[in-house]
């Protein structure tokens, strides 16, 4: 049973720490977007896709949850998921849910300083959304890193 409890806990790191990263990111933003939208409402379009940039670590913080959880046997055989297995499961989960967590908060830290780019120069939030992807490259990465191992895992 207690490999069965690690696969769980690879599932829940995954989704709770992407989801942290990206309640955080989209806090941040939200914060600065509210600054300039209070003397600009016409910017609120602009901004709210540098909100939205931080929020996709958390969905791939749940697609790794769902890809743990279809490794999973069927009901009748989970206390045959080893320490081992369970370990590795929980392994394999660590990169989304770590990339997911960092790159969400500083992905919002870069789309906040957007939003005062935004505020002086709104034709310019183009510039600004390529800083805030650059960093969602690593996210990506760690969701990458997650299915590729998930992949090598063989629970039964």
């Amino acid at each position: 049973m207690l490999g069965f409890t690690l696969v769980i806990l690879g599932a829940a790191l995954a989704a709770g720490l992407a989801g942290a990263g990206s309640a955080l990111g989209t806090g941040v933003v939200g914060q600065a977007a509210n600054g300039v939208v209070s003397e600009d409402p016409g910017k609120f379009g602009k901004l709210l896709v540098l909100q939205a940039l931080p929020g996709t670590q958390g969905i791939y913080g749940l697609v790794a949850l769902f890809m743990v959880i279809r490794k999973l046997p069927a009901l009748d055989s989970l206390g045959a998921i080893s320490v081992g297995s369970g370990l590795s499961m929980l392994g394999a989960a660590l990169p989304v849910a770590l990339t997911g967590l960092i790159s969400g908060l500083y992905q919002g830290k870069v789309c906040a300083a957007a939003c005062s780019l935004v505020a002086k120069r709104p034709g310019e939030v183009g510039k600004g959304m390529v800083f805030g992807v650059i960093v969602e490259t690593y996210a990506v990465l760690g969701l990458l890193a997650t299915i590729l191992l998930l992949q090598k895992i063989n629970l039964g």
